[in-house]
């Protein structure tokens, strides 16, 4: 994955770039979303790997599918990545995007898993808490795990906190077993 992550990089960075320029975020982020869902489908990606095309064919067929979903800079952006075999990458290329994107809006996505339900309340003063320790936007999800036992995991990117009962227990173990 790392690899393939090293590869997709520069093109998320490219395509975020002229969005920028444009000043139009949101329109390339539907792009990729829908062109890596496209890259997802199994008859889709045997082409895409079918060696007897060519990567003009090839990024034709992927344009033909998108329809009108796909206009101009986005057009020339499958073509450049067919060209350069670059197309089964999309999906890499998309996330990478919507990392630099939420980056330049200040926004992160959370996820808060608990034991049980909390109220409305205490998810927003736990929003307002990490939007100050974050200095950003939260989005924030929230889901339920009754095997965690009690407490809570908070998980953004690369970021976790986890003060669960059963994290604590496992820690408790390990320290134990050491």
């Amino acid at each position: 994955m790392a690899e393939t992550t090293t590869l997709a990089r520069p093109y998320a960075r490219a395509a975020f770039e002229v969005a920028l320029q444009d000043k139009d975020l949101e329109t390339w982020s539907r792009t990729l979303a829908l062109a890596a869902a496209i890259t997802g489908q199994p008859t889709v990606n045997s082409v895409l790997r079918d060696p007897s095309l060519s990567s003009a064919q090839i990024a034709d067929s992927f344009i033909g599918v998108c329809e009108d979903d796909i206009q101009g800079k986005g057009r020339n952006f499958i073509r450049l990545l067919a060209e350069n075999k670059r197309l089964l990458l999309l999906s890499d290329i998309a996330e990478i995007y919507e990392a630099l994107k939420a980056d330049q809006q200040r926004s992160v996505d959370v996820e808060l898993t608990t034991a049980f339900e909390i109220s409305p309340e205490a998810s927003e003063s736990l929003g307002a808490a990490l939007r100050a320790r974050l200095e950003r936007d939260i989005n924030l999800a929230t889901k339920v795990d009754q095997a965690l036992i009690g407490g809570a995991i908070i998980r953004t990117g690369d970021m976790v906190i986890d003060s669960s009962v059963r994290g604590k227990l496992t820690k408790l173990v390990e320290s134990i077993n050491s």
